[in-house]
Protein backbone atom coordinates (compact mmCIF):
# COMPACT_ATOMS: atom_id res chain seq x y z
CA UNK A 1 0.00 0.00 0.00
CA UNK A 2 2.77 2.38 1.02
CA UNK A 3 4.78 1.42 -2.08
CA UNK A 4 1.80 2.18 -4.34
CA UNK A 5 1.23 5.56 -2.68
CA UNK A 6 4.92 6.39 -3.04
CA UNK A 7 4.84 5.44 -6.74
CA UNK A 8 1.81 7.66 -7.26
CA UNK A 9 3.57 10.56 -5.52
CA UNK A 10 6.71 10.13 -7.62
CA UNK A 11 4.64 9.92 -10.80
CA UNK A 12 2.81 13.12 -9.82
CA UNK A 13 5.97 15.00 -8.86
CA UNK A 14 8.13 13.67 -11.72
CA UNK A 15 5.67 12.47 -14.37
CA UNK A 16 6.87 10.24 -17.16
CA UNK A 17 5.35 11.52 -20.36
CA UNK A 18 4.22 9.79 -23.52
CA UNK A 19 6.94 10.00 -26.14
CA UNK A 20 4.36 10.78 -28.83
CA UNK A 21 1.93 13.27 -27.27
CA UNK A 22 3.93 14.37 -24.19
CA UNK A 23 0.98 13.77 -21.86
CA UNK A 24 1.71 12.12 -18.47
CA UNK A 25 1.65 8.33 -18.57
CA UNK A 26 -0.79 6.46 -16.36
CA UNK A 27 0.32 3.68 -14.06
CA UNK A 28 1.24 0.63 -16.13
CA UNK A 29 1.90 2.61 -19.31
CA UNK A 30 5.44 2.71 -20.66
CA UNK A 31 6.86 5.00 -23.34
CA UNK A 32 3.51 5.49 -25.12
CA UNK A 33 0.08 6.19 -23.67
CA UNK A 34 -2.83 3.89 -24.45
CA UNK A 35 -4.44 6.49 -26.72
CA UNK A 36 -1.31 6.94 -28.84
CA UNK A 37 -0.80 3.19 -29.10
CA UNK A 38 -4.34 2.95 -30.45
CA UNK A 39 -4.07 5.95 -32.77
CA UNK A 40 -0.64 5.44 -34.35
CA UNK A 41 -0.87 4.95 -38.15
CA UNK A 42 0.24 1.31 -38.38
CA UNK A 43 0.92 -0.07 -41.86
CA UNK A 44 0.30 -3.78 -41.17
CA UNK A 45 2.45 -4.48 -44.26
CA UNK A 46 3.93 -7.46 -42.43
CA UNK A 47 0.56 -9.16 -42.80
CA UNK A 48 0.66 -8.86 -46.61
CA UNK A 49 2.42 -11.13 -49.05
CA UNK A 50 5.58 -9.59 -50.58
CA UNK A 51 3.77 -9.29 -53.91
CA UNK A 52 0.99 -7.20 -52.31
CA UNK A 53 3.31 -5.01 -50.25
CA UNK A 54 3.70 -1.59 -51.93
CA UNK A 55 7.11 -1.02 -50.32
CA UNK A 56 8.55 -4.16 -51.90
CA UNK A 57 7.97 -2.59 -55.31
CA UNK A 58 10.65 0.01 -54.57
CA UNK A 59 13.22 -2.78 -54.85
CA UNK A 60 11.78 -4.84 -57.70
CA UNK A 61 14.31 -5.32 -60.48
CA UNK A 62 17.00 -3.59 -58.43
CA UNK A 63 18.07 -5.89 -55.59
CA UNK A 64 16.58 -9.20 -54.35
CA UNK A 65 15.03 -8.25 -51.01
CA UNK A 66 12.70 -10.84 -49.47
CA UNK A 67 10.55 -8.64 -47.19
CA UNK A 68 10.31 -4.84 -46.93
CA UNK A 69 8.56 -3.80 -43.74
CA UNK A 70 7.74 -0.49 -42.06
CA UNK A 71 5.92 -0.29 -38.77
CA UNK A 72 4.26 3.12 -39.17
CA UNK A 73 3.23 5.65 -41.78
CA UNK A 74 5.06 8.96 -41.56
CA UNK A 75 2.53 11.79 -41.52
CA UNK A 76 3.73 15.39 -41.26
CA UNK A 77 2.90 17.11 -37.98
CA UNK A 78 1.58 13.83 -36.64
CA UNK A 79 2.55 11.54 -33.80
CA UNK A 80 5.08 9.62 -35.88
CA UNK A 81 6.93 12.77 -36.94
CA UNK A 82 7.11 13.82 -33.30
CA UNK A 83 8.39 10.39 -32.25
CA UNK A 84 11.13 10.45 -34.88
CA UNK A 85 12.08 14.01 -33.96
CA UNK A 86 12.42 12.95 -30.33
CA UNK A 87 14.52 9.97 -31.39
CA UNK A 88 16.86 11.74 -33.80
CA UNK A 89 17.29 15.19 -32.31
CA UNK A 90 16.22 15.16 -28.66
CA UNK A 91 18.33 12.31 -27.34
CA UNK A 92 15.31 10.08 -26.71
CA UNK A 93 16.94 6.80 -27.73
CA UNK A 94 14.25 4.86 -25.89
CA UNK A 95 11.82 5.80 -28.69
CA UNK A 96 13.70 3.51 -31.06
CA UNK A 97 14.06 0.64 -28.62
CA UNK A 98 10.41 0.88 -27.51
CA UNK A 99 9.13 0.81 -31.10
CA UNK A 100 11.55 -2.01 -31.90
CA UNK A 101 10.21 -4.04 -29.00
CA UNK A 102 6.61 -3.45 -30.05
CA UNK A 103 7.21 -4.22 -33.72
CA UNK A 104 9.35 -7.25 -32.95
CA UNK A 105 6.54 -8.72 -30.88
CA UNK A 106 4.14 -8.34 -33.81
CA UNK A 107 6.59 -9.91 -36.25
CA UNK A 108 7.25 -12.79 -33.88
CA UNK A 109 3.52 -13.47 -33.49
CA UNK A 110 3.15 -14.23 -37.20
CA UNK A 111 6.47 -16.01 -37.57
CA UNK A 112 8.33 -13.31 -39.49
CA UNK A 113 11.97 -13.05 -38.57
CA UNK A 114 12.28 -16.63 -37.39
CA UNK A 115 14.88 -17.44 -40.05
CA UNK A 116 16.75 -14.13 -39.76
CA UNK A 117 20.20 -14.63 -38.27
CA UNK A 118 21.54 -11.10 -37.87
CA UNK A 119 20.11 -7.58 -37.54
CA UNK A 120 22.23 -4.83 -39.12
CA UNK A 121 21.35 -1.16 -38.57
CA UNK A 122 22.15 1.38 -41.28
CA UNK A 123 25.25 3.18 -39.95
CA UNK A 124 25.93 6.88 -39.56
CA UNK A 125 29.17 8.44 -40.70
CA UNK A 126 31.57 8.70 -37.72
CA UNK A 127 31.41 12.51 -37.87
CA UNK A 128 27.63 12.54 -37.61
CA UNK A 129 27.72 9.82 -34.96
CA UNK A 130 30.11 11.91 -32.86
CA UNK A 131 27.89 14.97 -33.23
CA UNK A 132 24.65 13.18 -32.32
CA UNK A 133 26.19 10.81 -29.82
CA UNK A 134 24.27 7.76 -30.98
CA UNK A 135 22.77 6.12 -34.06
CA UNK A 136 18.97 6.14 -33.94
CA UNK A 137 18.86 2.95 -36.04
CA UNK A 138 20.90 1.13 -33.38
CA UNK A 139 18.12 1.73 -30.85
CA UNK A 140 15.49 0.28 -33.17
CA UNK A 141 17.75 -2.69 -33.95
CA UNK A 142 18.27 -3.34 -30.25
CA UNK A 143 14.53 -3.40 -29.55
CA UNK A 144 13.84 -5.70 -32.48
CA UNK A 145 16.66 -8.01 -31.45
CA UNK A 146 15.28 -8.30 -27.94
CA UNK A 147 11.78 -9.17 -29.10
CA UNK A 148 12.92 -11.56 -31.83
CA UNK A 149 15.73 -13.02 -29.70
CA UNK A 150 18.30 -12.36 -32.42
CA UNK A 151 21.81 -10.93 -32.43
CA UNK A 152 22.41 -7.46 -33.77
CA UNK A 153 25.63 -5.63 -34.55
CA UNK A 154 26.24 -1.92 -35.13
CA UNK A 155 29.45 -2.75 -37.00
CA UNK A 156 28.07 -5.10 -39.67
CA UNK A 157 28.01 -2.13 -42.04
CA UNK A 158 30.21 0.96 -42.00
CA UNK A 159 29.70 4.31 -43.70
CA UNK A 160 32.88 5.62 -45.26
CA UNK A 161 31.79 8.96 -46.76
CA UNK A 162 29.95 11.92 -45.29
CA UNK A 163 27.12 12.51 -47.76
CA UNK A 164 24.89 15.48 -48.41
CA UNK A 165 21.34 15.61 -47.09
CA UNK A 166 18.97 13.67 -49.34
CA UNK A 167 15.78 15.48 -48.38
CA UNK A 168 15.24 17.21 -51.72
CA UNK A 169 16.84 14.60 -53.97
CA UNK A 170 15.15 12.34 -56.51
CA UNK A 171 15.55 8.58 -56.18
CA UNK A 172 18.24 8.57 -58.85
CA UNK A 173 20.12 11.36 -57.07
CA UNK A 174 19.79 9.57 -53.74
CA UNK A 175 21.18 6.38 -55.25
CA UNK A 176 24.18 8.22 -56.70
CA UNK A 177 24.68 9.88 -53.31
CA UNK A 178 24.91 6.59 -51.38
CA UNK A 179 25.83 3.89 -53.90
CA UNK A 180 29.42 3.54 -52.72
CA UNK A 181 29.43 4.91 -49.18
CA UNK A 182 28.84 1.61 -47.34
CA UNK A 183 31.25 -1.25 -46.74
CA UNK A 184 31.09 -4.61 -44.96
CA UNK A 185 34.31 -4.57 -42.90
CA UNK A 186 34.11 -8.24 -41.91
CA UNK A 187 32.55 -10.26 -44.77
CA UNK A 188 32.91 -13.56 -42.90
CA UNK A 189 30.39 -12.30 -40.32
CA UNK A 190 27.63 -12.15 -42.95
CA UNK A 191 28.54 -15.03 -45.28
CA UNK A 192 25.61 -17.40 -45.59
CA UNK A 193 23.56 -15.28 -43.17
CA UNK A 194 20.01 -14.02 -43.52
CA UNK A 195 20.39 -10.35 -42.59
CA UNK A 196 17.68 -7.89 -41.55
CA UNK A 197 18.72 -4.31 -42.40
CA UNK A 198 17.00 -1.69 -40.24
CA UNK A 199 16.69 2.08 -40.45
CA UNK A 200 14.46 4.81 -39.07
CA UNK A 201 12.61 5.97 -42.22
CA UNK A 202 12.18 4.49 -45.69
CA UNK A 203 11.54 7.08 -48.39
CA UNK A 204 12.80 5.99 -51.82
CA UNK A 205 14.72 2.95 -50.59
CA UNK A 206 18.03 4.11 -52.09
CA UNK A 207 20.02 3.92 -48.84
CA UNK A 208 18.64 0.51 -47.91
CA UNK A 209 19.25 -0.75 -51.44
CA UNK A 210 22.89 0.37 -51.24
CA UNK A 211 23.28 -1.53 -47.96
CA UNK A 212 21.60 -4.64 -49.37
CA UNK A 213 23.88 -4.62 -52.43
CA UNK A 214 26.98 -4.54 -50.24
CA UNK A 215 25.74 -7.30 -47.93
CA UNK A 216 24.84 -9.61 -50.78
CA UNK A 217 28.18 -8.93 -52.48
CA UNK A 218 29.90 -9.85 -49.20
CA UNK A 219 28.16 -13.23 -49.19
CA UNK A 220 24.91 -12.74 -47.28
CA UNK A 221 22.40 -15.40 -48.28
CA UNK A 222 19.30 -13.18 -48.03
CA UNK A 223 18.34 -9.70 -46.91
CA UNK A 224 15.17 -8.27 -45.43
CA UNK A 225 14.42 -4.63 -44.62
CA UNK A 226 12.54 -3.15 -41.66
CA UNK A 227 12.11 0.51 -40.71
CA UNK A 228 10.23 2.41 -38.06
CA UNK A 229 8.27 4.36 -40.66
CA UNK A 230 7.92 5.06 -44.33
CA UNK A 231 7.29 8.40 -46.01
CA UNK A 232 5.87 8.77 -49.47
CA UNK A 233 8.35 10.62 -51.66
Amino acid sequence: MLRGALSDFIALAFPHTCLACLQPLARGETHLCTDCRAQLPYTDFHRLSPAANPLARLFWGRVPVEHVLSYLRFLRRGRVQHLLHQLKYKGQREVGSALGLMYGQELAEIGLGTDVQLIAPVPLHPRKLAKRGYNQSDSFAEGLAQSLELPWSPSTLQRTDYTASQTRMTRSQRWQNVADVFVVPNPTAVQGQHVLIVDDVLTTGATLEACAVKLLAAGAAKVNVATIAYAEH
